[in-house]
């Protein structure tokens, strides 16, 4: 795993999360494809480049917090915690099944290295309100991170606190929406268009920051800015694309949960994948 940037190193990691991504959720036999895909570049960065932890002591009180909002793009979160050593990666063959410790949507109580359980979309960035405030109570230093969904951004709990956030100027927390435009039933713009979402979260008293969410200088340079700003929270646009890199659900709202019915739907996922030719970090039989 490259500890250094480098682009093709990257690229390559990239790659292999999208690979072991779809081979988990097909292995379960469906999953929430589109939006871990989405994230993959965005989750990277912030394990890789960003972020401050100890896999060896995941509640190490000095480390910054992710809030996965989104909960059903928890197999991406998972992938990133296991190749950075919170538990084995042979675990991640385990999604879904009975007895994980790696449920659908991420649960703090069950999985080392999640920081707030994830199922009824919209409760999200208040819990990640909550690290905030209460990080700054306690005069710790520690940021606080929220990925929210562009669907997810139809729930009214958001905007609540959104307020909250902006009142209370917490400028130690980062939220950051994969506005990757579908949501379960459709495209954001015919379900409940969110434009101007930018101008709504400034009336909200937040710094708003525009990135491409796969680009890795975009990325590391945008969310660099964010942790660095003072004063208010920050929102960061994340403009994505949904189940990036698997050609048959590529942009498509069928890619939000796939289902899998037997071989030929698993070769056709995997054989959509651009990317070929990975080692799996776990067993198969």
């Amino acid at each position: 795993m490259p500890e250094e940037f480098d682009r093709e190193a990257f690229d390559d990691l990239a790659g292999e999360f999208r690979y072991v991504i779809t081979d988990m959720i097909c292995r379960a036999g469906s999953g929430h494809l589109g939006g871990a895909l989405s994230l993959v570049e965005t989750i990277i960065t912030l394990y890789w480049r960003i972020m401050r932890f100890d896999s060896a002591n995941p509640h190490w009180e000095g480390r910054d917090r992710l809030v996965m909002s989104k909960g059903h793009a928890g197999p991406v979160l998972y992938v990133a915690l296991a190749y950075r050593g919170f538990f084995p990666k042979q675990e991640l063959k385990t999604i879904n099944a009975d007895g994980t410790r790696l449920p659908s949507h991420a649960d703090r109580l069950q999985t080392p290295g999640i920081d707030m359980t994830a199922g009824s979309l919209g409760q999200g960035l208040s819990a990640a309100c909550g690290f905030a405030m209460g990080g700054r109570i306690r005069k710790q230093s520690h940021d606080v991170y929220c990925v929210i969904g562009d669907g997810e951004s139809d729930e009214g709990m958001i905007w609540e606190a959104a307020m909250f956030a902006g009142h209370n100027k917490l400028d130690n927390l980062v939220a950051i929406t994969d506005y990757n435009r579908l949501q379960i039933d459709g495209f954001t713009d015919e379900i409940m268009t969110l434009e101007p979402l930018a101008d709504k979260w400034r009336a909200f008293n937040w710094e708003v920051m525009e990135m491409d969410g796969h680009d890795w200088d975009d990325l590391h340079t945008t969310i660099d800015a964010a942790r660095a700003f003072r004063g208010k929270p920050v929102m960061i646009i994340a403009h994505t694309t949904k189940a990036r890199g698997c050609s048959v659900v590529q942009d498509l709202p069928e890619s939000h949960n796939i289902k899998v019915g037997g071989p030929e739907d698993f070769e056709k996922f995997m054989c959509a994948l651009e990317c070929q030719g990975y080692e799996l970090p776990y067993e198969v039989q």
